[in-house]
């Protein structure tokens, strides 16, 4: 092994030393010893390694005993000279590279992905921004020229060139543009690399980076140059020519319009990349262009183009076109998903009313198609379309008629059917039972008892809990009669003043109560009972209370009222209204009152 190492050092020494044809590159000198020492000190700074470090790197090599500790002072120093050489090395150790990266990748992805995560993040945003305002810029551009006067004239000149409309914006607002960028070789005038804009029509390379060596050694042959100065730019009508030279090599751009000063910057920039980048290639050169592959990178970064773009506050017609697609597209979506909302309540709602069973309901065309079963009493579709805000013209209905059996609907059909007054309520359960409560004239009662049997779907039908209204009426006339008290003068039939008009609220009730329980087939009983204070003698109070009550009595007869069911007692003292001896309560005792007996007719 050491000697294949002592061989190729000295193999690419010799190479190297050769590889430039020193006939012609290197001065004539017939002492070989002065050759030998200058090919020495050649290879030295070639390789970049004294001869002495050389010798002593030999050695060690063939020394059989040299340890890990030495070999692994001796490793970068044989690697920095492999390098050097050519591209060997690299190229063996890529499958071990590689292969330990799947390992590392098996065991832990983690690693390399941390590794790389500062790199992405950071590269990512930086490639969607340029995307995006690139983007913003093109549009905008083509928005502007799209509908201003001028576009006219150039679609037309689009048309008689066969150019494309695009083409043509871009030349007539471009402001320069690097076309082609050369990189050619210093002292042999060979052409190292040439990259082209896109849409640029390509001459032949070789032939440009032989014109422009001639055309820089002609004026430096032919005009008095001093050392150092250098052709800096040719102007061939729009196209310049922008030359920047480097130690071992030119950049040459051809650039079509005015290019600024700063775009020199560029160029020098590049060209110093280049040479810090390839040092080892230039000195090796000897016409293989491959070596130079490297440099595209640096030699992209000079296809520099301006164009009359608006300035970034002037975005307006792509920022309006943008906004005003964002403004419909969200009207669009906001009226959309509303729409949807409402449509979606009106099934909800549809599908709660009873009567009413949703069977398919789709969207299309602009239309939605709702159809399935529908009881004549339940609500109207039309009705809860209007309450959900939904547009009748955009809804197709199909509803095929059916009895429902729901309680709700029930209750509708024996509204419908029974007409109940207003003082009815009726109300169906889940067993098809139909209750009425509240209160009805009798024949009401009567007729309903006998016509619910024509409902669909009821089972039974329930009255218990409600009240003929003629009885409640009688109720009424009972309270009111019995609550009316005749007041006398002490110990006397006389009524102190303002009692004459009880008498005739008594008579009207009475006659009125007897007139109500005719119609429910009631019996009525009236008694009235006379009272005294409890002065005076307890046989005296009894003969006075009696005569009170007969009184009123001969009264009631004298209005026209069948007394026969009437019954007069006296009870004196004994049952008093209030009880104590002061003026007031004596008043309240001397008293006529009245009670009524409410009892069924007899067949």
């Amino acid at each position: 092994m050491n000697e294949y190492y002592r061989n190729e050092l000295t193999y690419q020494s010799a190479k190297v030393s050769n590889g430039s044809n020193p006939e012609k590159n290197l001065p004539q000198n017939n002492n070989p010893v002065e050759s030998n020492d200058e090919l020495s000190e050649l290879r030295s700074l070639l390789l970049g390694v004294e001869t002495a470090q050389l010798s002593k790197l030999y050695d060690r090599l063939e020394n059989p005993q040299i340890q890990a500790e030495d070999l692994s002072r001796l490793l970068p120093e044989a690697v920095i000279l492999r390098t050097m050489q050519d591209k060997q090395l690299a190229e063996a150790m890529v499958p071990t590279v590689e292969q330990a990266i799947q390992s590392s990748v098996k065991q832990d992805l983690n690693v390399l992905s941390e590794a790389f995560f500062p790199i992405i993040g950071p590269a990512s945003r930086k490639a969607i921004t340029t995307v995006l305002g690139e983007m913003i810029q093109s549009l905008n551009q083509t928005l502007e020229h799209s509908m201003s006067p001028q576009s006219f004239k150039w679609r037309l000149e689009a048309r008689q060139t066969g150019k494309t409309f695009a083409e043509v914006v871009l030349l007539r607002t471009l402001i320069y543009r690097v076309e082609q960028v050369f990189l050619i070789h210093k002292q042999t005038g060979l052409l190292l690399q040439h990259i082209l804009a896109p849409q640029v029509a390509a001459q032949d390379p070789d032939l440009v980076s032989a014109m422009l060596t001639a055309i820089q050694d002609f004026v430096k042959d032919s005009f008095n140059i001093e050392k150092g100065e250098a052709l800096q730019s040719l102007q061939f009508g729009e196209l310049s020519i922008w030359i920047e030279e480097g130690p071992q090599a030119i950049l040459a751009g051809i650039i079509r319009g005015n290019a600024p000063q700063e775009l020199r910057l560029v160029f020098q920039k590049a060209i110093e990349n280049i040479h810090l980048k390839l040092h080892r290639e230039f000195h090796v050169f000897t016409g293989e262009t491959k070596l130079f592959t490297p440099s595209k990178p640096y030699l992209e970064e000079c296809l520099e183009a301006r164009y009359k773009v608006p300035s970034q506050k002037n975005y307006i017609y792509a920022w309006s076109f943008l906004s005003a697609i964002a403004i419909a597209l969200g009207m669009w979506s906001f009226f959309s998903f509303r729409e949807q909302l409402r449509w979606n309540a009106y099934l909800e709602k549809l599908n709660s009313q009873p009567g009413i069973i949703v069977v398919k309901a789709n969207k299309g065309y602009g239309k939605n198609f709702i159809s399935g079963m529908r009881d004549p009493l339940a609500t109207d579709p039309y009705l809860l379309m209007n309450q959900a805000q939904i547009n009748p013209q955009t809804v197709i209905s199909q509803w095929e008629p059916y009895l429902s059996l729901e309680p709700q609907i029930i209750v509708k059909r024996a509204t419908e059917l029974l007409q109940p007054p207003k003082t009815v309520s009726l109300k169906a359960d889940e067993n098809l039972i139909l209750y009425a409560t509240g209160t009805a004239p009798r024949q009401w009662i009567l007729e309903a008892r006998k016509t619910w049997r024509f409902l669909p779907g009821v089972t039974q039908y329930i009255d218990k809990n409600i009240v003929e209204s003629e009885l409640q009426q009688l109720q009424l006339y009972k309270q009111q009669i019995e609550q009316e008290k005749l007041l006398f003068l002490e110990g006397t039939t006389e009524f102190i003043p303002g009692e004459i008009a009880k008498l005739q609220n008594i008579v009207l009730a009475i006659k009125n109560l007897s007139s109500v329980a005719k119609t429910v087939g009631k019996d009525v009983r009236f008694e009235i009972t006379g009272h005294t204070n409890f002065t005076g003698t307890e046989q005296r109070n009894m003969v006075l209370s009696q005569a009170r009550a007969s009184k009123i009595l001969a009264y009631l007869s004298s209005q026209g009222i069948n007394t026969s069911n009437f019954t007069t007692v006296g009870v004196g003292s004994s049952q008093p209204l209030q009880t104590g001896l002061t003026e007031q309560i004596q008043k309240v005792n001397r008293r006529v009152s009245f009670k009524v007996l409410l009892i069924d007719a007899r067949n």
